[in-house]
C-alpha cells in the first residue's frame, strides 16, 4: 500500500489554509485542515486533477505592439500547460485587437477560449 501525505494551501480565500490530504493507492483517505467546503473541495481538485489559468502573448501583425497578452477562459489541466503554452507561440493575430476579443476558440480541444486581456491598435504609420 502506498501511502502519501501531501501539504497545500489554499488559494480560494485569503485565509490560505493549510491543508493536509492523506492519499492511499490513489485515493484520497483523509483532508484535514480546510475551514470552509471550498477548501475541502479545492483540496481534493488539486490533488486529483490540478488547474490553472493560463496566461501568455501571441504576437499581433501590424500592431502597436508586437505581442498581445492572452489567457484562456477557465482553468486547464496542469499537464497541458506545457502543450497549451507551445500551441500559442504559433498563433498570430492581426492588429486591432480589443480587450476580450476571442483569439482561439476552442484551445487543444479543451473547451476553452483563449481571450485578449489588453488592447493591441494598429501601427499608426508615418505620413
Amino acid at each position: 500500500m502506498a501511502r502519501q501525505v501531501k501539504k497545500i494551501i489554499c488559494i480560494v480565500c485569503p485565509r490560505g489554509c493549510e491543508i493536509t490530504v492523506e492519499i492511499e493507492d490513489g485515493e484520497i483517505k483523509s483532508i484535514k485542515g480546510y475551514t470552509c467546503p471550498l477548501g475541502k473541495k479545492y483540496a481534493e481538485k488539486e490533488v486529483v486533477n490540478p488547474e490553472r489559468i493560463l496566461m501568455s502573448v501571441v504576437k499581433c501583425i501590424n500592431g502597436d505592439l508586437p505581442v498581445v497578452s492572452v489567457k484562456t477562459s477557465k482553468p486547464i489541466p496542469l499537464s497541458m500547460m506545457k502543450k497549451a503554452s507551445k500551441a500559442l507561440s504559433d498563433v498570430s493575430v492581426e492588429a486591432p485587437v480589443k480587450i476580450g476579443d476571442k483569439i482561439i476558440d476552442n484551445l487543444l480541444d479543451l473547451g476553452v477560449e483563449v481571450v485578449a486581456t489588453r488592447p493591441c491598435n494598429e501601427e499608426r504609420r508615418a505620413e
